[in-house]
């Protein structure tokens, strides 16, 4: 009797403590960050259009496409294939993405499509591609929008984002889409 005691107040404890003490300093931790823990959210028109942290799908020819995705842009359910660089299915499955992409971009050779518009981030839900990837968007999203390449290209470029120390510079999708539409 006096360990089911003991072990009845352990749990207690623990329930109070991971199931009501954490999250409450979590959530109090959250209200001092930006946005309240609610995310970095982008905006358009006062509207809230999407977080810049989670990519979106975008495959109309008139957008930027991000990076191909796993799990669909599904956020619930993020993750990556799961499959090896050297796995027949992930293989067939990169030259689909290599010959679909070439259809659409018919003004480029397989040698200049960078690796990111055709593989899978591990999480899925990857926001960002690399400047090379939107740059030979430009051709096609000028011609889908009736806009100069010259122009679209001036926008990709203030959209870089350089890396503050060390790292790869990216572009975020949903950012340069946003900007996109208030071109005129």
């Amino acid at each position: 009797m006096k360990n089911i005691f003991s072990i009845l107040k352990l749990t207690l404890f623990m329930v109070v403590l991971l199931a009501v003490i954490y999250p409450m300093a979590i959530f109090g931790i959250a209200q001092l960050a930006p946005n309240k823990g609610k995310g970095e959210t982008i905006t358009v028109n006062g509207k809230v259009v999407g977080y810049q942290k989670i990519g979106q799908k975008f495959d109309k020819s008139n957008y930027f496409w991000g990076r191909p995705s796993a799990v669909d842009y599904n956020a619930a359910g993020s993750g990556g294939s799961n499959k090896g660089p050297s796995n027949p299915d992930y293989l067939a499955l990169v030259q689909k993405r290599i010959d679909t992409f070439l259809i659409v971009h018919a003004y480029l050779k397989k040698s200049e499509i960078p690796s990111d518009m055709v593989t899978a981030s591990g999480s899925g839900l990857d926001p960002n591609i690399s400047p090379q990837g939107a740059l030979i968007q430009v051709k096609r999203v000028a011609v889908a929008r009736n806009l100069s390449e010259s122009k679209v290209k001036a926008l990709v470029e203030t959209k870089i984002n350089s890396p503050a120390v060390i790292g790869t510079a990216t572009v975020n999708v949903l950012e340069l889409n946003a900007a996109l539409d208030e071109l005129k």
